[in-house]
């Protein structure tokens, strides 16, 4: 008898511990979710990540694909405020890495923004641009490129509104403000507000709106831009970006979302075209944009969706400095597209595009 009441109780004991093991945990996750602490916060605690969460706008994204979703936070990062200390020692790094303009020629200098950082879509569209300007536009030493993902934590400066003022002041330092280019490319998704995705969670990063890109750029004094936005409803953006030397280039017209970001995509569809085909093909940003128009077009009759309607804003003075930096290139060959990290499954329109630029070679 003595011993089946010992039994008893240790039975008894026993229970009472797992039922408090299991209230901390779930405590855990209450107080995480009440601090407004995010999907990191919850993913410690054995939440969802939120790597396949919804994006803002329209996409072609039906994955739901936990193999193909952004990595982790990985361990070496440090915490997220550690993170955003961090950011001025990123940003030295990477204007470190920036070298002095070639005399006697226009020069290119490209800035790269991706700015969510809940696909690997865009983080690979930006690394692709920084290798295909570096090697096919001369532009190697001349690029500086901004990334929300947690796999570049402890390797690029975040994307975020202060560290793209930081990089554009400090190209702006390197060129010749009147007579060199600033290519400026922003990826991410976009709102019908006209607003850019600005997103690693948990880390504090605000939206872009088209007046924050605008404010920033005039106080550049940088003349001659070239502006290209791969998002939903980013023509909303040419009007306050619109000047007498400035080319604004955008993924769909103000009120269509545009395609082929989410975690099945290795690259937006407008960036597909407008870089890995539009600009293998030609050295002209006008010539790389018919052909992207005319490649977006076909994609989304063939996949029965609204036209997004890619827009090109341009002016002479613009076109004649783009002449002058092209008469001074040193054109390399076509640069294949090899994402950072890529996806199991890849557009229908992917293996056109790979012999389109095979043929370019």
């Amino acid at each position: 008898m003595k011993r089946h009441r010992l039994l008893l109780t240790f039975l008894f004991a026993f229970s009472l511990g797992v039922i408090a093991a299991v209230y901390l945990v779930r405590h855990e996750q209450d107080v995480a979710r009440d601090l407004g602490l995010g999907e990191a916060a919850t993913a410690a605690a054995g939440g969802n990540s939120g790597a396949d969460s919804a994006p803002d706008s329209a996409d072609n994204d039906d994955s739901g694909d936990d193999d193909d979703s952004v990595p982790a936070w990985p361990d070496e990062a440090g915490t997220p405020e550690q993170v955003m200390y961090a950011q001025p020692k990123r940003m030295d790094e990477a204007i470190s890495n920036l070298t002095p303009r070639t005399p006697g020629k226009v020069n290119l200098y490209l800035v790269a923004f991706a700015g969510d950082g809940s696909e690997n879509v865009f983080r690979n569209e930006v690394e692709y641009v920084e290798k295909q300007f570096a090697e096919r536009f001369d532009a190697g030493g001349h690029t500086l490129v901004l990334v929300n993902n947690p796999a570049t934590l402890t390797q690029r400066p975040l994307a975020s509104l202060s560290n793209l003022e930081t990089a554009i002041d400090a190209v702006a330092a390197k060129m010749n403000t009147d007579e060199d280019v600033l290519l400026l490319f922003i990826t991410s998704h976009g709102s019908a507000e006209h607003e850019l995705a600005v997103d690693l969670d948990p880390l504090p990063l605000d939206r872009i709106a088209p007046e924050d890109l605008a404010d920033l750029l005039a106080g550049s004094n940088i003349r001659n831009k070239v502006i290209v936005l791969s998002a939903c409803y980013s023509g909303g953006f040419i009007e306050p970006l619109k000047g007498p030397s400035t080319m604004v280039i955008t993924a769909s017209r103000a009120d269509r979302p545009s395609f082929g970001c989410g975690s099945r995509s290795d690259i937006t569809d407008f960036g597909r075209a407008f870089f890995v085909n539009g600009l293998n093909h030609s050295d002209t940003f006008d010539g790389a944009f018919t052909e992207a128009h005319k490649l977006v077009d076909e994609w989304e009759n063939r996949a029965g969706e609204e036209h997004s309607d890619p827009q090109i804003s341009k002016t002479p003075q613009i076109e004649a400095q783009l002449r002058l930096w092209r008469e001074g290139l040193r054109l390399g060959p076509a640069v294949p597209f090899q994402p950072a990290v890529p996806t199991r499954v890849r557009p229908a329109s992917s293996d056109a595009l790979t012999a389109g630029v095979a043929a370019a070679q």
